[in-house]
Parts: structure tokens; C-alpha cells; sequence
């Protein structure tokens, strides 16, 4: 982060969202608002996607599996909340924020959207949904946080988040730009709603051979360098035990490959390679879940 600037990894990540909704078939994740609120046209997000032939040393097909992955657990997300709200749950909180749309393409007039986010992001959000003329419903609700010398449980209980009822917690893109301690901070929090809480957020794993640890020391160092280093990577049977620890249940952990499958209505195929996944997860009552799609 940069005072005054954007995540730059949110700023990319809004990018391939909107490219993903022209640029893919079948389109998987549908955001009307994607290329809207980043201020520039179709053409400009598509010179960001340049091939390799104009941007030397980029695999296209690379890109395109990273741009699905990405609308890919946004659906994942937005089908859980769905699900959700279809058996009483009244609040979502979209922690790290970014330049996610959710906010404002809410068709549940009765549900409230809590977005955390760092302020300097959630600023310049702010701005740009000002500029591109998208109203902002009374049903959002905007938690800056600055996790350095703020937590979580405080800024969600200055914003009136309600820690009795049931809700939803999208924390996508996150968690492996953050300490292990942190995140099982955020993990234990959640877990302490006094009513059923689903948690849904991807991580990395450390890579089982030398071929993967060294492709995965290469994206760290790109995100480094714009000063937002990788700093937690979990195997599946770790994450299981943590969360198991804290009490969740009815955890599903899916990999990328897998979860964009599921959505092109394919069978899953094992894939070789270190991929990132995808988990929810519960904590608390029981609850009915009619997940569309997966």
C-alpha cells in the first residue's frame, strides 16, 4: 500500500474481473459494473491484457486460468451468499473490499453489505464509484480498517454490525498477504458470532516440488515488489486443522481447476501443479444451504 493509493494487487485483480466479461466463454461470473467502475472503456481494459507478443514474457494462457480462477470464487462467494440470504441470513461483511461490486448490484433489498477495506483503497473507491455515476444503496455500510493499528472487531462494532445474528464473511484475495497470526485472529472472530457464520476465502499452498516452489517464489516477488508480499501459505491439511480447532464445520476445499469445472458444468479432471484454493466453511447453528451450482 501507498498513502493515498489503491491495493495495487485489488486494482489488478478489478482488471481481470472486467475483462472477464467480455473476454471469456462461456462467461462464468456476470458483473454489469466491473468495467464501469474503474472509469475507462472496454479498450483500455483490454490493453491490460495485452498478448505476450506486445507484453514480452506473459503466458496468455497463464493469464486466462488466473483471470477465471478470479471470477470464478467471486461466483463461488455471491452463490453462498445467495444461499444464505434464501434461509434468513440479513448481513455480509466483504472484508478487503477492493473494488468488488457486489455492494451495489445487491438484489436483496433486506441485506446489509459491510466492506472493510483499507482506508486509502476504500477512499479511492469511493471516488471512483462517485465518477462513474454508481449509486451507493442505503444498505452498504463502509468499515475502514487499517489492520496495522486497527482489528477487525472493532471497526465492524463501530459500523453496527450485529454479533447475534447470522452472516457471511467473503474474505477473497487476503489472507496470504497476512501473518498466520492474523488470520487466525480473523478466524477465532468469526467463529465468536453468536449465530451461524459461513466463511469463504482462498489461500496458497507452499508447493510440493522444487518446479513449484519456484514458480510460486516468482509471483511472490512480483507482488513484492509493488510492496505486498506473500506471507502465509498453507497445505490443505493444515488449513483443516486450523479451522477444525475453532470449531467450523462443513468445511469444502476446492481447488481453481476445480471450483471453474464445477461451473462450466464439466467433470473435474486432477491436475498436476500447485494450485490456489478455495474454502467455506461454517461456524455455529446448523443451517438449511441450497448452494446453486456447486
Amino acid at each position: 500500500m501507498e498513502n493515498g493509493q489503491p491495493s495495487r494487487t485489488a486494482l489488478a485483480t478489478a482488471y481481470a474481473r472486467a475483462y472477464h466479461q467480455f473476454a471469456d466463454e462461456p462467461r462464468i461470473f456476470t458483473d454489469p459494473l466491473a468495467v464501469r467502475i474503474l472509469g475507462v472503456d472496454a479498450t483500455v481494459v483490454a490493453q491490460r491484457h495485452a498478448t505476450p507478443s506486445t507484453r514480452p514474457g506473459e503466458d496468455p494462457e497463464l493469464n486466462r486460468r488466473r483471470r477465471l480462477f478470479l471470477a470464478a470464487r467471486a461466483r463461488f462467494a455471491e452463490d453462498t451468499v445467495a444461499a444464505a440470504v434464501a434461509t434468513g441470513t440479513r448481513q455480509v461483511v466483504i472484508v478487503g473490499a477492493g473494488l468488488d461490486t457486489f455492494a451495489y448490484r445487491n438484489p436483496y433489498p433486506e441485506l446489509r453489505v459491510f466492506e472493510v477495506d483499507h482506508p486509502d483503497t476504500q477512499s479511492w473507491k469511493r471516488r471512483q464509484l462517485a465518477h462513474s455515476d454508481i449509486p451507493v444503496p442505503d444498505s452498504v455500510t463502509y468499515v475502514p480498517v487499517d489492520f496495522e493499528t486497527s482489528t477487525l472487531a472493532a471497526g465492524l462494532a463501530a459500523a453496527g454490525f450485529d454479533r447475534t445474528r447470522p452472516a457471511v464473511f467473503v474474505w477473497l484475495g487476503v489472507i496470504m498477504y497476512l501473518t498466520r497470526e492474523a488470520i487466525l485472529g480473523t478466524l477465532d472472530y468469526i467463529a465468536g458470532q453468536a449465530d451461524t457464520a459461513q466463511v469463504i476465502f482462498d489461500y496458497l499452498c507452499p508447493g510440493e516440488t522444487a518446479e513449484e516452489r519456484a514458480a510460486l517464489q516468482a509471483r511472490a516477488a512480483r507482488v513484492g515488489a509493488v510492496g505486498e508480499p506473500f506471507l502465509s501459505y498453507f497445505t490443505p491439511a493444515e488449513m483443516a486443522e486450523l479451522l477444525h480447532g475453532l470449531g467450523y464445520t462443513d468445511i469444502e476445499d476446492h481447488t481453481a481447476p476445480d471450483i471453474i469445472a464445477d461451473l462450466f458444468g464439466k467433470p473435474r479432471n486432477p491436475q498436476s501443479g500447485n494450485m490456489p484454493h478455495v474454502l467455506r466453511a461454517t461456524h455455529g447453528a446448523d443451517q438449511t444451504r441450497a448452494f446453486t451450482n456447486l
